[in-house]
């Protein structure tokens, strides 16, 4: 008899402490990431490569006809185009993440959520700027790697404070950057499927792991 009291007692002690781990878990780490969010996301940049695309080659048919282009504008307008569609998927990503904490009775702006801000926004910034960088010294053809590369080391960064699935997502967005760099002529393809088919693919993926 002692002997199984003994043994309920350890079994409530070990369901305590994996309560209190889940708990402390949830309070580091933000859990109210919606897996909506990255298809959403993954859409956008469909559709920004589209507009891009189409961008090109009306100069590239300008260009065979004999014309003259305005690079500057055509750098502008697809500036535009990747401004809209960073607005838009950090717009949606947390009216999805919002909705979602409610949803669940959990705090949107937590401890784990600013954790998770600082430590991606360390490497986005940079390479935000780097970008700029580039584009104003002309350096095109390595703008979607570097784009690309920074975004991976983002996510990367942020895994530890939310899911861990975002690590994977991050390495690959940076073995994609790595292998664009090498073929920077196929800049616009692999910078649609970083951002668009991996992210698609990725949001479904957690959407129903997490969000269901």
């Amino acid at each position: 008899m002692n002997n199984k009291v003994l043994l309920m007692k350890e079994q409530d002690i070990h369901a305590e402490l994996s309560s209190i781990r889940d708990l402390m878990e949830r309070s580091a780490k933000f859990i109210s990431l919606s897996g909506l969010s990255g298809v959403m996301a993954g859409i956008y940049a469909f559709a920004g490569a589209g507009i891009g695309y189409s961008l090109l080659q009306g100069e590239y048919t300008t260009l065979r006809e004999g014309h003259t282009y305005n690079e500057e504008l055509l750098i502008i307008k697809l500036f535009i185009v990747a401004i809209a569609v960073l607005v838009l998927s950090i717009g949606t990503g947390i009216w999805l993440s919002v909705r979602k904490a409610k949803r669940n009775g959990q705090p949107f702006w937590s401890a784990g959520s600013k954790r998770l801000l600082i430590n991606m926004a360390i490497p986005l910034v940079s390479g935000g700027l780097f970008t700029i960088i580039l584009v104003y010294r002309g350096y095109y053809g390595v703008v979607a790697p570097a784009t690309l590369i920074f975004y991976g080391m983002s996510l990367v960064a942020g895994s530890h404070y939310t899911y861990s699935g975002i690590r994977s997502l991050g390495i690959l967005e940076i073995l994609l950057g790595l292998l664009c760099a090498v073929m920077p002529d196929y800049g616009l393809i692999f910078w649609s499927v970083g951002f668009g088919l991996l992210h698609i693919i990725y949001g479904t993926v957690m959407h129903f792991r997490y969000d269901k």
